[in-house]
């Protein structure tokens, strides 16, 4: 019996006709007010979207096949998994710019969309290279490997938003209002168009996630090469970051061993990619691995609870920004003394 091709023109239309309708209820219909995401709204939706992903992985499996099915969980997992230091980074930032607790989820939601695209190019780019150069999986599988160490020494985590280049590249070329205006993105103010603040934390999100996906992306071509399966589950696995966030966020600091596994999860996927032309390690085994060691890292964590050093600044959950004032945080004082430092060298 002849094997589906997978990835046909109507099977993408068919999964962005569902991926707007998802999107579309998610925010024009279930958010379309403004408020807080509480504990038990993020657990129903990250519920949701774990079985919206599961249930297009069945479909797959059934479509295509068992070993099909399982490199989009394989893929799905690897980008879950990795997906914890995106909300590591996403409470820096809230807090950073004290973003109110109610337009975080907008801020996501609209950074998940470019999110989107951005990955599809990368995905689209990432195909037509190893298409025509077969060896640059030996690169991506080194370039893997080097990232899962400095992960695994704690290099990658570090996170200090007064130092990213997007933050004063913006200010430099859009004027910015000095406070949250509910929202919005851009108001007028002064007889001119100027963005607010959500605008340079939805820059800065974006910019985050192009980082992320360098590292993200080679590791799902690491269990296949079918474009709409990297897609589709990398896709899959960002939708539910949002409620990922929202649940977790109040919690990041408990997991003190994960980003050692996060490290060894992408040292594996990377040594697979260099080794496959000797060394071939079907795909139910490579997801069992990656499970294995996410389980022991998270486990690790629980059972044995380190306490952070004390000189280690503790992140409070920006779920409790329920009146945050940006005047007064700490992004808005790195601003001003900048702007002070210019107005000096000015003189």
């Amino acid at each position: 019996m002849e094997q589906a091709v997978v990835g046909t023109p109507l099977h993408w239309s068919l999964f962005f006709v569902l991926l707007v309708g998802m999107l579309a209820l998610d925010l024009g219909v279930f958010n379309r007010r403004e408020h807080r995401i509480g504990l038990r709204e993020a657990l129903f939706w990250s519920v949701v979207w774990t079985v919206v992903g599961l249930l297009f992985n069945l479909w797959i499996a059934d479509r295509f096949g068992r070993q099909i099915g399982l490199e989009f969980l394989a893929g799905y997992v690897i980008e879950r998994s990795l997906s914890f230091d995106n909300i590591f980074v996403f409470v820096v930032l809230f807090n950073y710019f004290a973003v109110p607790a109610e337009q975080q989820h907008r801020v996501l939601f609209w950074g998940i969309l470019g999110a989107l695209v951005s990955r599809g190019l990368f995905i689209a780019m990432g195909t037509a290279l190893l298409a025509r150069f077969e060896w640059l999986i030996l690169v991506f599988g080194a370039f893997l490997v080097y990232t899962g160490f400095k992960i695994f020494r704690q290099d990658e985590t570090e996170v200090h938003p007064e130092r990213n280049p997007v933050v004063n590249a913006f200010r430099r070329f859009v004027p910015i209002t000095g406070q949250y205006h509910g929202k919005h993105f851009v108001v007028r103010e002064d007889g001119r168009l100027k963005a607010t603040p959500l605008m340079l934390v939805l820059v800065v999100v974006e910019a985050t996630d192009v980082i992320f996906a360098v590292d993200s992306i080679p590791a799902v071509f690491g269990v296949t090469r079918n474009p709409f399966i990297v897609f589709t589950s990398n896709i899959f696995a960002i939708l539910g970051l949002r409620a990922l966030y929202f649940l977790l966020a109040g919690l990041m600091h408990k997991f003190r061993y994960l980003n050692y596994g996060l490290g060894l999860v992408l040292v594996f996927v990377g040594a697979k990619m260099v080794t496959h032309d000797w060394i071939e390690i079907p795909t139910g085994i490579s997801l069992g691995i990656v499970l294995a060691i996410l389980a022991v890292a998270i486990g690790a964590s629980l059972a044995r609870p380190v306490a952070p050093p004390e000189d280690e600044e503790i992140l409070h959950d920006p779920g409790e920004n329920v009146e945050a004032d940006f005047a007064s945080c700490p992004a808005a004082r790195e601003m001003e003394i900048e702007d002070a430092i210019e107005e000096e060298r000015k003189r």
